[in-house]
């Protein structure tokens, strides 16, 4: 596991950005490119207040605020060596967070507390690689569906915490193909035709700002069904797209690449 570098302060220079990114599975701690492209990433940016996670592994509706106090950890994942069940990460909570999310969503959009729900591995993995001190209050956020449009407005209602210190993060997977990268377990290089062209398409969906088609990436995208079989780790990406000032403004590529075939495409959006 590689040392993470300190993030910046907090700066005087405008709201900060909403992050999407890959966060892989606990694995990736062992990683010493992807720790470091995380902690690299991390450092560039004003150190945040607070965080804001909405992973692809917690979907409920309604929309569910999980635990203010202690943040204890969610073990979602089967079949890894020991040691990764025996990770932590204390970071505080942030109730603050939790009232103002709450005041920010429409009349129509309930939402409940979930207070025994913890960080699930798609926010405390990339957090360990980014923030390993865990001195920033962190509050996770469930999505209530997947329906691109409804996420982005809920994005869209978040944003103002960016104003207030608030890194949001929406956590996913660029691809998602697992059930068709047998071949790129075993560490074979590149990746498959169906993840580099969903990524060809969704970089170039995000640099010309084009919203609309990436609301409709089921039917538009090379490479589905097999980049996202079940779309969940793609769906984040509305949320961070929703929360930015100016969303069909191009994002800042932050990371680029493929693990075991999978795109780690990661990016900020201002």
């Amino acid at each position: 596991m590689t040392e993470a570098a300190v993030p910046a302060e907090p700066t005087a220079s405008g709201p900060l950005p909403a992050l999407y990114l890959g966060h892989g599975a606990p694995p990736l701690l062992d990683d010493p490119r992807w720790m470091g492209e995380l902690a690299g990433w991390a450092a560039g940016l004003p150190k945040p207040k607070q965080i804001l996670m909405v992973s692809a592994h917690w979907q409920t509706a309604p929309m569910a605020i999980g635990t203010t106090t202690t943040v204890p950890l969610v073990y979602d994942f089967y079949g890894f060596p020991r040691h990764y069940y025996e990770l932590q990460y204390r970071a505080p909570g942030a109730p603050e967070l939790a009232a103002d999310v709450k005041a920010l969503m429409a009349d129509n959009e309930q939402v409940i507390d979930r207070p025994g729900r913890g960080l699930d591995h798609g926010a405390w993995v990339p957090l360990m690689a980014m923030y390993p001190d865990a001195d920033i209050p962190v509050l996770q956020v469930s999505m209530p569906d997947l329906d691109p449009e409804h996420l982005f407005e809920i994005g869209r209602r978040l944003a103002p915490l960016r104003d207030e210190g608030t890194l949001i993060v929406g956590s996913g997977f660029m691809t998602h193909g697992l059930p068709f990268i047998g071949e790129y377990w075993d560490g074979r290089p590149g990746a498959p035709a169906w993840s580099r062209d969903f990524d060809s398409w969704a970089a170039e969906a995000l640099d010309s700002g084009d919203i609309d088609t990436l609301f409709a990436f089921r039917e538009k995208a090379p490479g589905m069904p097999y980049a996202h079989p079940t779309v969940e780790h793609f769906a984040p990406l509305f949320v961070t797209l929703g929360a930015a000032a100016k969303p069909d403004d191009t994002p800042k590529t932050a990371i680029e690449g493929f693990f075991l075939g999978l795109s780690k495409r990661s990016f900020e959006a201002r």
